[in-house]
């Protein structure tokens, strides 16, 4: 983020209002990924690591201390996810939607294993998130805690990031089309 215009403000406040409500929705629905990084990692495409990263930021404490306590504790996943999609999307390959799949293992990958660790040692595996059911029922089974936890994490946040690239990706061509009309 080079400056903080108030174009750069109006869309981390968007950003954030879309993290807000996709989190709180995915939370009500108890489904097993998340959404909570829709708005940081659109912000990361559009203002960079830093744009990513406060809004991230921003999502963890206003979403930790409104509806979800455990958002508190994720913070850092949030702002790890901000700053690597920033990165990422300074690459003009990123944009394109072929390259997808890489670009939501890239992000989701260092926020799996962050947010995992956090879920171990925090939460003995259990959080707020529809997936600790999954993690549970694996653990019944006899699997390790700290692998059922890991294996659930990355299948649920690469879903979760997949679906967000692809958001990002199509809604970044019709911001562009749009935008080039008006001129």
């Amino acid at each position: 983020m080079r400056k903080n215009t108030t174009r750069s403000i109006v869309i981390m406040a968007l950003c954030l209002v879309l993290n807000i409500v996709c989190s709180n929705l995915i939370l009500m629905l108890r489904l097993p990924i998340y959404l909570d990084a829709v708005g940081t990692i659109f912000a990361a495409s559009l203002l960079g690591p830093f744009g990513g990263m406060a809004v991230g930021g921003a999502t963890g404490v206003l979403v930790g201390v409104t509806s979800d306590i455990f958002s508190l504790f994720f913070m850092p996943v949030q702002l790890v996810i901000g700053a690597v999609a920033g990165m990422l999307y300074k690459r003009k390959q990123a944009t394109q939607l072929k390259n997808s799949w890489w670009l939501a293992l890239a992000i989701s990958l260092p926020g799996t294993i962050l947010s995992t660790i956090i879920t171990v040692i925090l939460f003995n595996g259990i959080t707020s998130a529809g997936s600790s059911i999954i993690v549970q029922l694996l653990y019944g089974a006899g699997m390790n805690q700290a692998l059922s936890v890991f294996l659930v994490q990355i299948a649920t946040d690469y879903l979760d990031k997949l679906l967000t690239v692809i958001f990002v990706s199509l809604v970044g061509r019709l911001l562009v089309k749009r935008l080039s009309s008006i001129r």
